[in-house]
């Protein structure tokens, strides 16, 4: 596959399928600061409910990830800023874009550690998620760290989302690409707002209270 379609696939799977799933993961968090325990444990079963769910993960969200990030990787390393000689945003959101996808796949990486490796090795179980993250959320550097991936990951991914509108020839003209960017801006905002209240949410006492319980079940049956 040469350069040119290389770069075509990969700008395709940040929007299809991983850009949806960014939406839905930042929607299922979300759930935690809306409804609390129950309507975060009930997004989270919802998805883990769907069939054939190792195939589409891997399928839809794995394989598409591992492309996206390493290829993501070497388009960083192959990237020329020009920010010294010319200022505009273009040229800052070109650098910016590169430095949050690093950022942003070192995130995923340790977030899929944190979560799903832990759930596949057995250590804890899907109706535990909430209690991980609250043990999580609660340490200062970890939330920081957080807090610097979830921002990282949505300003790449909306800003990706301008990236490919104008490369596939969906907004052509000067006011379609500023109207655009517009909005891409703004749901950056307010993506990047969800998570983070979602990672409030996740350092409250009921999240606590289940950690507990569940740190008290297990005693039980061991």
């Amino acid at each position: 596959m040469n350069g040119y379609y290389s770069r075509k696939l990969h700008s395709l799977l940040g929007v299809i399928p991983l850009g949806l799933f960014f939406i839905e993961h930042a929607l299922t968090n979300f759930g935690a600061f809306e409804g609390g325990l129950a309507r975060f444990n009930a997004g989270v079963k919802l998805l883990n409910d769907l069939p054939l769910l190792y195939v589409l993960e891997w399928v839809l969200i794995y394989i598409p990830l591992i492309y996206h990030g390493v290829f993501g990787l070497y388009i960083a390393y192959q990237a020329k800023p020009n920010n010294g000689r010319f200022q505009y945003s273009r040229n800052w959101r070109y650098t910016f874009q590169r430095i949050t996808g690093v950022i942003t796949f070192v995130y995923v990486i340790w977030h899929v550690y944190e979560t799903r490796v832990q759930i596949a090795l057995g250590h804890v179980t899907h109706e535990e998620l909430a209690g991980t993250m609250h043990n999580i959320m609660i340490q200062p550097g970890l939330f920081t760290l957080y807090l610097i991936g979830v921002i990282s990951a949505s300003f790449h991914f909306a800003n990706g989302l301008w990236s490919f509108l104008v490369s596939w020839g969906i907004t052509v003209g000067p006011r379609a690409q500023r109207v655009s960017s517009y909005i891409c801006m703004t749901m950056f905002v307010l993506v990047a707002l969800m998570f983070v209240l979602s990672m409030v949410a996740f350092r409250r006492a009921e999240f606590q209270e289940a950690t507990a319980l569940l740190d008290t079940v297990k005693l039980v049956l061991s």
